[in-house]
């Protein structure tokens, strides 16, 4: 079930919003504040609710300053374009200027959501990587990759067409280990990825640099 995050400080659109999105089978929290909301976004929300004119604070300063990365629809009275050309900009979803109507904004919601589907999954050609299960998948079958191959794999297949150099790999590794990592070990991981993905070929190695994936 996805959660949704209402940061919204008047209870007449909290009820309504909460009836409307708990009946859709959406998890909802609830915060009258930007205080309590920033620690409230420690909770894993998928997806934030954000009114503008909140009693602590300006939302959208705490939508750039905050949230930044977490998909955010702004629900808010405010409706003076530069505003709304200013969330936009800033990477906001989507911007709903109330009164709204119901039914559209869990339209809007459903988009957003199947963006977001859209984008967490990288198909090229037999392989499919979901980024929100952390599954790999060769000729639909699913294939098994430790943490640290997972997360290379990830790196080099979201950096289609482009060369990952060997150092920057190195460092990804060491900061997740902990542990300093040499190139003969990369060299293992990349050969154990590529036996598991059954495909020699799909990782080429640039010599004396490092690795691409090409669409």
């Amino acid at each position: 079930m996805k959660k949704i995050l209402l940061i919204e400080d008047n209870d007449f659109i909290i009820k309504g919003l909460r009836y409307l999105l708990e009946q859709n089978n959406y998890s909802v929290g609830v915060s009258k504040t930007l205080s309590e909301g920033t620690i409230m976004l420690n909770e894993n929300f998928d997806l934030v609710i954000l009114d503008i004119m909140m009693p602590d604070g300006d939302g959208l300063n705490f939508y750039k300053k905050i949230i930044k990365n977490l998909p955010t629809i702004i629900l808010t009275a405010k409706d003076d374009e530069n505003i709304v050309v200013d969330a936009i900009d800033s990477g906001v979803d989507d911007y709903i200027v109330k009164p709204f109507r119901p039914k559209e904004l869990l339209s809007r919601i459903n988009k957003v959501f199947r963006k977001i589907n859209e984008e967490s999954i990288i198909s090229i050609h037999n392989i499919v990587i979901n980024l929100n299960t952390n599954q790999v998948f060769v000729d639909e079958q699913e294939i098994n990759f430790t943490r640290l191959e997972y997360k290379i794999l990830v790196l080099l297949f979201t950096n289609i067409n482009r060369v990952v150099t060997r150092d920057v790999i190195i460092d990804y590794i060491w900061d997740i280990t902990g542990k300093f990592v040499n190139d003969n070990t990369l060299s293992v991981y990349i050969k154990r990825i590529r036996q598991k993905l059954n495909n020699e070929n799909i990782i080429t190695t640039i010599k004396g640099i490092g690795y691409r994936v090409m669409r």
